[in-house]
């Protein structure tokens, strides 16, 4: 129980007079300013309030990014194949406290892509300001002992899959463009996530790389044709990174020597380092950036044969 004598009710009143003095005075009124001048500017580095589709998140870059944007604010959708490794994903989120809904879908099936999609429509109101292309595999073998299953599967997988689940979420990101505003807010954003072998061979397999240079070229052109729709699109290239898509290589020591010797910052990227390059291209404070190809490579692709 509080009791308040007549002294303490003295004291608070004059404690009260002084501070809504202070607050009236120009010097109070031009910290407000300069506080709500800096709340303008930190928005611009957060994505509270937005709505985002990540497709293979239950692992390596994908699970990595999923974490970012949802740290950093975002209602987020992931997607993976195999239903238990959504449901321990979506376990450990929780946990975290991470706004996170998963469902188990192919989205190189169009009944996979539609039941996302249609997860999307429901869960975020039919706005989604985020959609990130990163579904992805390989064969790791020479071009002669390619199979055509084998070349379709991974263009499929990378390419075929990206191309149809935009065109389908392509309404919602414009809906949410035009309720939010493509300048206040930044747009919405598409993120194809896509590699170094996509801009110069790295030994990865001829079909990953055609692939992902497909990729690569709809994420100029998209970005063009669909500026006037307030969607702003993106592709992010790592290079190796240690993920579990690239365990066969870890796994070969001359290999990880030579790709580590080629790289001008000396190792593996780890997969928040990629996470951390896409949220920054959602964000309000990359509105501006459109139809590029950003590698995330530790400079390898600048560097040539100078190290």
């Amino acid at each position: 129980m509080f009791l308040c004598s007549g002294r303490m009710i003295q004291v608070l009143v004059l404690t009260l007079s002084a501070v809504a003095s202070v607050w009236g005075s120009p010097l109070s009124q031009e910290r407000f300013q300069i506080t709500t001048f800096g709340a303008e500017r930190r928005a611009r580095w957060s994505l509270e309030g937005k709505t985002a589709v990540v497709t293979g998140g239950t692992k390596g870059i994908g699970k990595a990014i999923v974490e970012e944007l949802a740290c950093l604010g975002a209602k987020v959708i992931t997607c993976s194949r195999n239903p238990a490794d959504v449901a321990a994903c979506l376990e450990e989120w929780k946990s975290k406290g991470l706004l996170v809904e998963g469902t188990a879908a192919d989205v190189t099936t169009a009944e996979g892509r539609e039941s996302l999609v249609k997860l999307a429509e429901e869960h975020f109101g039919g706005l989604l300001d985020i959609l990130v292309n990163n579904v992805g595999t390989n064969i790791r073998k020479a071009t002669v002992d390619y199979t055509p299953e084998e070349l379709a599967y991974v263009m499929d997988t990378n390419f075929t899959s990206l191309f149809l689940l935009t065109k389908l979420l392509h309404p919602l990101l414009k809906a949410a463009a035009a309720v939010k505003g493509s300048r206040e807010n930044g747009g919405s954003s598409v993120i194809n996530i896509s590699s170094v072998a996509g801009i110069t061979p790295i030994k990865s397999g001829s079909p990953y790389a055609a692939s992902k240079a497909a990729m690569n070229q709809v994420t100029r052109l998209w970005g063009c044709e669909w500026a006037p729709d307030g969607i702003r699109v993106n592709a992010v290239a790592p290079w190796y990174t240690k993920t579990p898509l690239t365990e066969p290589v870890q796994a070969d020591p001359v290999r990880v020597n030579e790709i580590t010797q080629r790289t001008p910052m000396k190792r593996w990227a780890d997969a928040d380092e990629v996470s951390g390059m896409v949220a920054f291209l959602c964000m309000k404070g990359a509105g501006y950036i459109t139809s590029q190809v950003i590698a995330t490579d530790g400079g390898f692709t600048a560097n040539g044969w100078m190290t």
